[in-house]
């Protein structure tokens, strides 16, 4: 088992945790917690127990923001141009490499929760070839429209495509 994983220099910055495989599951929430190789927090394990339980061979975790905060609510007021440049760069490279890869929308309420994780999302759709990855939820929309996180779903959620195109224009 190959890990993924990249970090900023001081580590307050998570682009990429996961593990290398021919058809991942790219999931992308909102930000990234403590989690490490061989060290995943529940988010992870369940992104983990997702890919498994659905028929793909490895996962990956990106995020809309790599700010790295145990709560949300500790997230930057604005957006940090550096880290969301570097942002941008793995989650191109990686729908690069993955080219059909289902790509997980799993952040819940959450993308309310700054203005600019709204701007975040458009850049990460705008990379997205929606000829070639398939954006999919699991379980159903919370009440207010939004990917459930994973951790607010049960192991029988099942699969859906969503639109991520009409999702966006009514964010």
């Amino acid at each position: 088992m190959n890990w993924i994983y990249k970090t900023d220099a001081s580590n307050s910055a998570r682009y990429i945790l996961g593990i290398e495989g021919k058809n991942p599951l790219i999931c992308v929430g909102v930000n990234p917690s403590t989690a490490v190789p061989n060290h995943l927090d529940r988010t992870l394990k369940s992104v983990e127990t997702f890919s498994k339980m659905n028929g793909y061979d490895s996962w990956i975790m990106l995020n809309l923001y790599p700010q790295r905060a145990t709560n949300p609510k500790n997230l930057h007021l604005s957006s940090n141009d550096k880290i969301m440049k570097e942002n941008i760069k793995t989650i191109e490279d990686v729908f690069s490499k993955y080219k059909h890869a289902d790509i997980w929308a799993a952040w819940g309420n959450l993308i309310k929760s700054r203005s600019f994780l709204k701007e975040c999302l458009k850049a990460i759709i705008d990379i997205s070839d929606s000829k070639e990855h398939h954006w999919i939820y699991f379980g159903n929309l919370t009440k207010r429209n939004h990917p459930r996180h994973p951790l607010s779903l049960s192991r029988q959620s099942c699969r859906h495509m969503i639109d991520i195109d009409s999702y966006y224009s009514n964010l």
